[in-house]
């Protein structure tokens, strides 16, 4: 769900009598914005795309701090030019600087907005444009704090949202985390940069409603525990005991610990990934989990869901979380060309009344396209489908009403 990009991808053309676009007096940079994007900009949306741009004064190069202006030469506020694929990130909507106080406005601001409780201590301080920050995540992992950028235009920034975040004194470690930019596929995990404290100090424990789990900051994205589904766990924390479960695309095995612990008759964890299966085996550790029930799979999870079905092994819960894209000794996975085969898979092991958890983060796709997915799984394999459950990310990670691509998460509890 996204705001289309509807820029002119051609210079205008002029006719005689017109002018050369007139800048309003005292603005030393910036850039001129076509109507379309104007019209956005009015709604609230922080985005001006490249092929919006109709004209440019003084410095306007990547890193460029510079105002945004209206063709009828309306102020729309100062932001962070770059050169990727957002052009321009706007930061605040009146002609004040982008500084130190105005950061440390912001983060507080963020920081009060969270209401966590005590039995978790990882979750998101700062989520990009929905905390008036573009372009910045803020992740707390315990006494880590892991800051993100969408690019390397935001460099100018950094330091000031560093000083404020490392202005805690419960964070005493912070690293800086590589993140690709909006449409860019996700690349292989790679250590980031420690920016404050012991780089050696470069794994913790944190909690989840009590739960532990150990995570790596400096991996970033794949720091070990994805706190977006947090309340989906929360809500199925009553309805695990008893229950056969199956996770696949598990990860390192957050719904798995949480299944266990909730009392779970059995719980199977598949991952392709072999040190996935390692770290979901040492937070099953980290909370005394330990039993014949509790089975791990490094496998592809198509090969171990045709095993299941060979074997007649039916599931109550399946947690079906995959990735958007992925590279496997099979090719190259897309959420967007295989859920609805994984999906079909999942239910062929599902017990009749059973649950199904079909969650993505891709969000190229609409919730409309995401229950056509599901429904053609469904009648492929002839299952009547009822949903029981929309998951959405935790009070820490916000959607804006007026920037559509946040709301990037569909999480769905089916029963059938």
């Amino acid at each position: 769900m996204a705001r289309p990009n509807r820029g002119n991808t051609r210079r205008p053309q002029r006719g005689k009598g017109d002018q050369s676009p007139v800048f309003p007096g005292g603005i030393a940079d910036a850039v001129m914005v076509n109507g379309y994007s104007s019209e956005w900009l009015s709604k609230g949306f922080d985005w001006v795309y490249p092929t919006e741009i109709i004209a440019r004064k003084g410095q306007t190069q990547s890193g460029s701090v510079v105002a945004i202006v209206s063709k009828e030469g309306r102020l729309h506020g100062v932001g962070v030019a770059s050169d990727g694929k957002v052009a321009v990130r706007r930061f605040r909507t009146d002609a004040g600087p982008i500084d130190e106080p105005f950061i440390a406005v912001q983060v507080s601001a963020a920081r009060a907005r969270r209401r966590l409780s005590p039995g978790t201590t990882a979750w998101r301080l700062i989520h990009g444009e929905n905390d008036s920050l573009p372009g910045i995540r803020v992740d707390i992992w315990g006494s880590h704090a892991t800051v993100s950028m969408d690019h390397d235009s935001l460099e100018g920034v950094l330091s000031m949202v560093v000083a404020e975040v490392g202005a805690d004194p419960g964070i005493d470690t912070i690293w800086l985390s590589a993140r690709p930019e909006h449409g860019e596929p996700r690349g292989p995990s790679s250590e980031d940069r420690c920016l404050v404290g012991d780089k050696s100090n470069n794994e913790t424990v944190v909690t989840e409603h009590g739960l532990r789990y150990r995570v790596s900051p400096p991996l970033g994205l794949d720091a070990g525990l994805y706190t977006d589904m947090r309340e989906v766990r929360r809500f199925l924390s009553t309805h695990w005991a008893g229950r056969r479960v199956l996770n696949t695309f598990a990860y390192t095995g957050a719904f798995s610990v949480a299944a266990a612990a909730g009392g779970a008759a059995s719980v199977d964890t598949v991952d392709l990934a072999a040190p996935a299966i390692a770290r979901a085996r040492v937070n099953f550790e980290l909370n005394g989990l330990e039993g014949e029930q509790y089975r791990f799979w490094t496998e592809d999870t198509f090969d171990a869901l045709d095993r299941f079905r060979r074997a007649g092994t039916f599931f109550d819960i399946v947690v079906v979380d995959p990735p958007s894209f992925a590279h496997g000794p099979k090719g190259v996975w897309s959420v967007e060309k295989e859920l609805s085969r994984v999906v079909a898979g999942c239910l062929r092991v599902l017990e009749p009344g059973g649950w199904i958890l079909v969650a993505t983060n891709q969000g190229s796709i609409s919730p409309k396209e995401f229950q056509k997915y599901i429904k053609a799984a469904a009648q492929k394999v002839g299952r009547r489908l009822r949903l029981i459950h929309q998951g959405s990310p935790p009070h820490d990670i916000p959607a804006a009403l007026d920037f559509p691509e946040s709301r990037y998460l569909k999480a769905w509890i089916l029963e059938g």
